[in-house]
Order: C-alpha cells, then sequence, then structure tokens
C-alpha cells in the first residue's frame, strides 16, 4: 500500500484577527493532531496566518511583517516531521501584496504559489487589497534563501509514485478557466485549494459541486480547506466547509459549523490509470512551469478509509428506478429498430431471468405491445428443483403471461446417448449439455415467431465467465450485461417495495430473492451452490470495480476487502475469492468476446466493443505474483 493510497487533511485552523501568535499555536496544534494521525500532506485555508478579514491593514508593514515572523516560525517547527503543509498569508514582492500559499516541507518554504483570480463583485474586495499573481514562476528571497514564487509551480514527490501537487487559491476554481486545469495539464495529480469562500443559503452545495466536478474533469485528487470561525461576521458569515474528493466524488467531508480536520487516504494509483485510459487527457508540457522536488522519509501508510461493499453503485431510489429504466428504453429501442413484436425468455426462478423478464413485461407495457407475445417458457432437466420451476411458474403467472413448460429431460437422455455419456456421470459435458440445450430450443423457438431471444447474464458472471458457451452465454439481445449481481438483488428488492399491493408477484420475488444461486446443473444441490463453488459475489463484483474500473494492484485489492468485509468474511476466504476472480476473469475472455449486444447502464462494460479488450490466451500467472496473503 505504499504508493496507491497517501493520507491527506483540509484544515481549518483557529483564526484570532490581530493576534497572530494564537493564529500559529492553532496551526502548530493542527500539525501535531495531523501528524499523529500519520498525515502526509495538510492543506490550511486561505490566509490562516493573518486571518482573510484584515481588508487595508494588509497593506501595513507591520502585518506583513508579522505574517512572515509566524512564517518563518512554523516552518522550522516541520523540520523533520516528514509532512507537507500549506499555510497561507499576504506577502509583498516588489511594491506587490499578494494571496500566497506557501508549500512548507522539513523546515523549508520550497514554493510559494501566488492567487491568480481576485474577486471584486458583490461581497468581495480582493483588488483593492491584493496584486493578482503574475505569470509563470520567479524567486523571492526570504529568511536566508532563494524561493520559487508565482502561480506556475508543481510539487513532485521523487518517492511516491503518481505524486505531484499543484496549488489554486479560492476565486482560481471559480474562473472560468480555473489554474487547476493547467495544473493537471502539465502533471498535478492532487490539486490543494487554501479558500475563504463564505457562506450563503444554497452555497455549500455549489462548493460540492464544483469540487467534485474538478476533480472528476481533472481526473485528480482535490483538497479543498476552507476559512471558519474566528473571521469577522461584520459582512459576511464562514463556516469551514472541507472537502475531499477524488475522480468526482466526494470522499470526506465536513461543514458542521466547527473549525475542523478533515483526514482520509487519497487513491494516486486510480488517479494515474483514469489518465492513462482518458484519450482527451493530454499534456500541455508548458516550459514556464517550474517543478520542484520533495521527499518523504517513510512512505507508508496504513488505511482508515472507509470503502464502500458496492462501490459501483450509490444506492438510492432515484437510481435504482433510473437503472430500470434505462434497461426498458434499451430493450424498447432494439425492439423498434427490428420492429419485432415477440420475445423469447427462458424463465429458471433465478435472479438474473427474473430481472430481465420484468424488463421484458415493462417494455411491452411502455410500448403497448400484447403481452402474450411475451413467450416466458421454464425448461426443466435433471437438476431443476421443485422450488425454482414453482418460482418460475408464480413470477410469469402474477405477471399475466402465458406459463410454457417444455421438459427437456427426455431430449437431453438421447443427446448424452448419442454423446456415449452416462446419466451419473455429472461432469462438464452433463452440465453444459442441459445449457446449450435451453438456448437451442429458445433460438429455435424465435424463429419460429419471429422473435428476440432475450439473455440473462449479469456482468458478474461474464466477468468470471460463470456461464456455458453457446449456452446461456448467447441470446440476441441482453438487458443485464452491465448489472453486477449484488445489484440485481437490490432491484429486485427494490420492484418489491413498489408492487407490494400484487401480493402474489411481490411474495415471489421475496422467494426468488431469498433462494440461494445456483445453475442447477447437477442433481446433487449441496455441488450447486454457486458462491460456495466460486465465492461471494458480493466480493467479486468490489474486486471486479477495483481491478477493471480502477486498475488498483491486487495486494491493494487484497487490503481493502479485509478492511470493508471484516465482519462478514474471515481473510482466507477473501484472498482465495480473489485468486480465483483473477484466474476466471483472465481465462474467460473467449465468452466475453462473443457476448450479445448488451447496453452499458453502469459504469464498466465486458465487450469487446465498449470497454475491455485482451488476448484469450494469455496467462494469470504474473497478475497473481505480488498476491500475497497477510
Amino acid at each position: 500500500m505504499e504508493n496507491s493510497f497517501i493520507k491527506v487533511a483540509s484544515c481549518t485552523s483557529d483564526v484570532y484577527l490581530g493576534d497572530l501568535s494564537k493564529n500559529a499555536d492553532s496551526i502548530k496544534e493542527n500539525i501535531d493532531l495531523a501528524l499523529k494521525n500519520k498525515v502526509k500532506i495538510l492543506c490550511f485555508q486561505e490566509l490562516n496566518i493573518t486571518g482573510y478579514s484584515l481588508m487595508d491593514l494588509y497593506k501595513h508593514k507591520e502585518i506583513l511583517d508579522e505574517g512572515l515572523r509566524v512564517l518563518f516560525n512554523i516552518k522550522n517547527y516541520i523540520l523533520d516531521k516528514d509532512i507537507f503543509v500549506v499555510v497561507s498569508l499576504p506577502i509583498e514582492y516588489k511594491c506587490n501584496i499578494y494571496i500566497a500559499a506557501c508549500a512548507l516541507f522539513n523546515g523549508h518554504i520550497i514554493g510559494i504559489q501566488l492567487k491568480t483570480n481576485l474577486p471584486n463583485y458583490q461581497e468581495f474586495f480582493d483588488y483593492k487589497f491584493f496584486s493578482p499573481s503574475f505569470k509563470g514562476a520567479d524567486y523571492i528571497t526570504l529568511d536566508g534563501e532563494q524561493i520559487p514564487i508565482g502561480n506556475k509551480l508543481l510539487f513532485s514527490c521523487a518517492n511516491i509514485d503518481n505524486l505531484i501537487i499543484g496549488i489554486e487559491i479560492c476565486e482560481d476554481l471559480w474562473a472560468p478557466i480555473s489554474v487547476s486545469v493547467h495544473h493537471a495539464l502539465n502533471g498535478a495529480t492532487l490539486i490543494l485549494n487554501p479558500s475563504a469562500s463564505n457562506e450563503l443559503i444554497g452555497k455549500d452545495q455549489v462548493r460540492r459541486d464544483l469540487v467534485a466536478i474538478t476533480s472528476r474533469k481533472l481526473n485528480c485528487g482535490y483538497i479543498y480547506a476552507n476559512a471558519g470561525f474566528g473571521e469577522s461576521s461584520q459582512d459576511v458569515c464562514f463556516v469551514s466547509h472541507n472537502i475531499i474528493a477524488e475522480k468526482g466524488s466526494i470522499i470526506a467531508e465536513k461543514n458542521d459549523n466547527h473549525n475542523n480536520q478533515l483526514i482520509t487516504d487519497l487513491c494516486l494509483t486510480s488517479l494515474a490509470y483514469a489518465r492513462k485510459i482518458n484519450s482527451t487527457f493530454k499534456l500541455e508540457n508548458d516550459p514556464t512551469y517550474k517543478f520542484i522536488n520533495f521527499e518523504f522519509k517513510d512512505c507508508s501508510n496504513t488505511l482508515t478509509r472507509h470503502f464502500s461493499k458496492t462501490p459501483y453503485l450509490i444506492e438510492t431510489n432515484t437510481n435504482l428506478k433510473k437503472i430500470l429504466d434505462l434497461q426498458i428504453q434499451s430493450l424498447k429501442r432494439r425492439l423498434t429498430g427490428l420492429n419485432c413484436k415477440d420475445v423469447v425468455i427462458g424463465v429458471s426462478g433465478g435472479l438474473d431471468s427474473t430481472l430481465s423478464l420484468l424488463v421484458c413485461y415493462c417494455t411491452f407495457k411502455e410500448m403497448g405491445l400484447d403481452l402474450t407475445k411475451i413467450h416466458a417458457f421454464s425448461l426443466p432437466a435433471f437438476a431443476t428443483s421443485t422450488k425454482t420451476k414453482s418460482n418460475a411458474k408464480s413470477l410469469i403467472t402474477a405477471l399475466g403471461l402465458t406459463y410454457r413448460e417444455v421438459d427437456l429431460t427426455e431430449i437431453l437422455k438421447v443427446h448424452l446417448k448419442a454423446l456415449n455419456h452416462p446419466l451419473d456421470v455429472y461432469d462438464i459435458v452433463f452440465e453444459n449439455a442441459q445449457a446449450r440445450e435451453r438456448t437451442a430450443f429458445l433460438m429455435n423457438y424465435a424463429n419460429k415467431v419471429n422473435g428476440l431471444v432475450i439473455g440473462t447474464s449479469d456482468l458478474s458472471e461474464i466477468a468470471l465467465g460463470f456461464s456455458t458457451y453457446n449456452g446461456d452465454q448467447m441470446a440476441m439481445y441482453n438487458p443485464n450485461g452491465s448489472i453486477y449481481k449484488t445489484v440485481i438483488r437490490k432491484l429486485i428488492r427494490f420492484i418489491i417495495d413498489n408492487v407490494k399491493e400484487n401480493q402474489k408477484l411481490s411474495q415471489v420475488l421475496t422467494d426468488i430473492l431469498n433462494t440461494p444461486i445456483s445453475p442447477e446443473l447437477i442433481p446433487d444441490a449441496n455441488m450447486q451452490d454457486t458462491e460456495k463453488i466460486i465465492g461471494p459475489y458480493i466480493l467479486h463484483d468490489f474486486f471486479i470495480y477495483h481491478f477493471l474500473h480502477n486498475g488498483l494492484p491486487l495486494n491493494d485489492i487484497y487490503q481493502m476487502a479485509e478492511m470493508t468485509f471484516k465482519n462478514d468474511f474471515d481473510s482466507h476466504i477473501i484472498f482465495n475469492t480473489l485468486k480465483t476472480f483473477i484466474k476466471r476473469f483472465i481465462t474467460n475472455q473467449f465468452k466475453r468476446n462473443a457476448m450479445p449486444d448488451s447496453p452499458k447502464i453502469l459504469d464498466l462494460s465486458l465487450s469487446t466493443r465498449a470497454d475491455l479488450r485482451i488476448p484469450s490466451d494469455i496467462k494469470y500467472e504474473d497478475l497473481l505474483k505480488g498476491l500475497k496473503e497477510n
């Protein structure tokens, strides 16, 4: 975990207007707290050394000199403390006064970023007191050291991969072309923003949106530190709204009217991966930028960040409804394009086929099509349980559809006899024959009615190759192809909550939801609990997201999973399930190469026509070399 994650903090220190010594004490206390929590990068609010509210007093030599005295005191205080700190104060340079953010490291001021965009509208009067930054970088001598100063400074960590820090100050973020845009296009992966944004009703959401969108657009981490209690309330209010974002997601936030410190872990590997796959993210390589190197003594990091068990889904009723709506609209478009009014689907009584059938039903209702043209089949064979067959029938009839059952047992006996295969040998031939016979029947029936075979496989099964090639892997259109198994569970639960007036439908959906997942291809039910065979789907879905969407190393994914699921699974189960995921994912690309059309609805598609292109004949050994169980 040494280079994937780094612990960072946004901080609002206490401000005592006219008493800079007390301001210095608060800054030091917060540095000590950050060090206690193993923070490596700490950003304070705008003008935290003097306070933001001094206005015309900034021009007085006593304030400017006292600000420098405190600055030198703080930079000496962090000597040998192995933390990168940004504090802010007014600095005079060539008879102009600038709002400055000073980067401090190991007892030195290593660079001074100046504010470029000065607000001079509504309640803001920065132009009256300060000058906007000049372009590029120069040098200033402070405390006997020559220090880079300007608005084109980047701080590059020599011993942590992908850590390049840029600083923009408050209004620089709000400008039409923010300073952070140029920082990012010249290599910055982490933006720090010392800010003094006053509070108004609704402005907190504007700040939140602005920080999130900037971090998403620039594929960067963003630390926003805002002014708070202690600033003057003469004309405006400040509430210390602090935010930390990563690739468009707010991963930590405090807005409780108290000066505070906000700590979390940023994933640098994920940021770098996002840029690698983004073809529109092109470097400027502006030669006027000044790169300043620094190096931590200790790069290790103990994760304290909370990770969602389902990072691919912010679970709200609105989001779940949107997923269903997109599935319905996609199927509607396909049927319209083909001028097709019949669909054919195999209903097993399991989660996936249940969702596909519900999507078909809702699509036909929306299009005003004849529901009798939904040809829903139960296709029992050797291992079909009474419970799932009963649930399939109950589901179909609860929707007011025609139940059709075709028992394939006798056909399969003939099929296996032709293969000279015993009926009591439950191997891959025995299993796949059933899956393929079902698909053959559905395909042929679709020809008969000029209909479309609707697939049922979800993203989790597609990733793991847990399907029969040219069996349940195949369809003419699949609405579930980018939906994780765990999300399908949530969708079924959401539907149950919204169909309570239909007691029969609600009851059968609840029973389907509570039935263990199984392909039902072997008569011995104990051998056919899918999650006992390949591991829990909630783990696989967690691995799929962080391996494919975030590009994280397997050791990091394993440790994240250990933290996240420590109350659910022991580490041995997590470790073995991760190994199973990698082995199955790599060796089943040939199935994904032939997957049917399926709309991308969540963050990932495994179609070679969309997100994923890897060879079918690659080995997985190199990927597993670095994976070690704790």
